[in-house]
């Protein structure tokens, strides 16, 4: 029989591979007693030569634990916990020489190793992770069945809280529950900030009972929920169809941009509405860029790129022109208003290169996190 004991730090997990080749024929357990039955070891390399690498590998574990080190066991599959702990329970007493001879072949074993591979489908896709194909990593968790190995409760705390709010939505209260309670405290609660009111409390209150939920339940909510996920199609595109078409708006001309917007009203009023709220350019400015942010935003843009995109707001952009000016220091916004004037009226192309460069510094700050904008439905 082979068994392949999951890598430890250091290849315990190799040292535990391999032929139970106790000789005994009784397999993990079947260490002959010595020393009056108590099923002790001594007598140095004979005692070692009749250990089986899984019985090996079990004192090196007990010889780390004594030791004090936190070793990853719970992330091995059950079957590889069981065969380690059969094979530790067969032992009984080691004497040092044994000992010692287990620990020389052990730190051998370790010498020789030049790389480790995770020795799963699972470990594979998460080492090549970035590095190949959604498609292709999709094709081979599907096909491996890799969901249902492994901790599933790792991959779902990996996953946005955007792609778990949905689900949650679909599933019973019970298992919504089941699943903040297995969440990192931070994204349970972005999470239940994406859900309607009413689930978010019956999904709260429903907390209070999972200390009796059993651990076995627990796992198959997660390998359900995991393999559900490992299910979905991979999306060819990042984002949805309203955030596309809003990001391409976004540094089109403004003649282009309301043409567009003119002809989705038409063929789909409800569409177009969606598509407006995600717009952002130089005109929203006013409402969505908050007064304190404005320093934030002047100081990563050019000044003559700023006089010209303020000198050039007309109209409905006015308003942004004043947002701008009116949050800033006294002195700066008289500096910029004085080169306003001289620079006179600005070209529409140029104006509108302009006022562009700014929304795209708004973005960049958006994206880095250091500012928050705000929210076309957040508005009074």
């Amino acid at each position: 029989m082979s068994t392949s004991l999951s890598p430890l730090p250091g290849g315990l997990g190799d040292f535990g591979s391999g032929p139970d080749d106790s000789g005994s024929g009784k397999g993990s357990a079947g260490l002959p007693a010595m020393s009056g039955g108590l099923g002790g070891l001594g007598g140095g390399s004979a005692a070692a030569r009749k250990l089986s690498r899984r019985q090996k590998a079990a004192i090196i574990v007990r010889l780390l634990v004594n030791g004090g080190a936190k070793l990853p066991l719970a992330e091995w599959s059950d079957g590889m916990q069981t065969e380690l702990t059969r094979a530790m329970g067969g032992l009984r007493m080691v004497d040092r020489d044994t000992l010692a001879e287990v620990i020389e072949e052990f730190q051998g074993e370790l010498d020789r190793v030049a790389l480790c591979f995770p020795g799963a489908m699972e470990g594979a896709l998460g080492l090549l992770d970035g590095h190949i194909s959604p498609i292709t990593a999709a094709r081979l968790r599907r096909e491996a069945g890799v969901a249902a190995k492994g901790d599933p409760w790792e991959r779902i705390s990996g996953l946005d809280p955007a792609k778990l709010a949905p689900m949650l939505e679909e599933e019973s209260v019970e298992v919504g529950a089941v699943v903040l309670a297995k969440l990192p405290t931070g994204k349970a609660a972005e999470v239940l900030g994406k859900l309607p009111g009413e689930k978010a409390r019956r999904i709260t209150h429903a907390m209070s009972r999972t200390g009796r939920v059993g651990p076995e339940t627990v796992a198959r909510i997660g390998l359900t929920l995991a393999a559900q996920f490992d299910a979905q199609p991979v999306q060819a595109f990042d984002g949805g169809p309203v955030e596309r078409v809003a990001a391409v708006l976004n540094f089109s001309p403004s003649a282009t941009r309301d043409d567009v917007l003119k002809g989705l009203e038409e063929d789909d009023a409800e569409f177009a509405e969606e598509v407006k709220k995600a717009i952002f350019t130089f005109v929203n400015i006013a409402e969505r860029l908050a007064a304190r942010d404005v320093p934030k935003i002047t100081r990563g843009i050019d000044q003559p790129v700023l006089v010209t995109a303020l000198a050039a707001a007309q109209g409905e952009a006015e308003r942004s022109r004043d947002h701008i000016l009116d949050n800033m220091s006294k002195r700066m916004a008289e500096g910029l208003r004085e080169e306003m004037a001289e620079l006179g009226k600005v070209k529409e192309a140029e104006g509108e290169e302009a006022m562009t460069a700014v929304v795209a510094e708004i973005r960049r700050l958006e994206a880095d996190g250091e500012i928050i904008l705000i929210s076309p439905d957040d508005e009074e």
